[in-house]
């Protein structure tokens, strides 16, 4: 046993009730749900697709028409965390710069 996993293994990882979360983290988010995407003022900012055992997303850099896309894997409950705090702040990003 080493020092940092505290004897207890994570539960596994089940892609498809985590992307169930980030949707409805989504939605709280105020992003409007368009099949597998979300849209913010009519500019999809966020795609969602289960790749076996892990979410594939993509993220807009900058809110556009046509954005360039940043990929992110989720595979764990701290990645699917950290995953909607990025898109938290991206979007406070997008409103302040507005």
């Amino acid at each position: 046993m080493s020092e940092g996993d505290f004897g207890f293994t994570p539960p596994p990882f089940k892609p498809d009730e985590a992307v169930m979360q980030i949707r409805r983290a989504l939605r709280d988010l105020k992003l409007a749900e368009r099949g597998n995407a979300y849209e913010l003022r009519g500019k999809r900012v966020v795609e969602l697709q289960i790749d076996g055992d892990a979410i594939a997303a993509r993220v807009a850099r900058k809110l556009a028409l046509t954005p360039e896309w940043d990929r992110i894997a989720v595979r764990s409950a701290a990645e699917q965390r950290k995953f909607v705090d990025n898109v938290k702040a991206r979007l406070a990003r997008w409103d302040h710069e507005e």
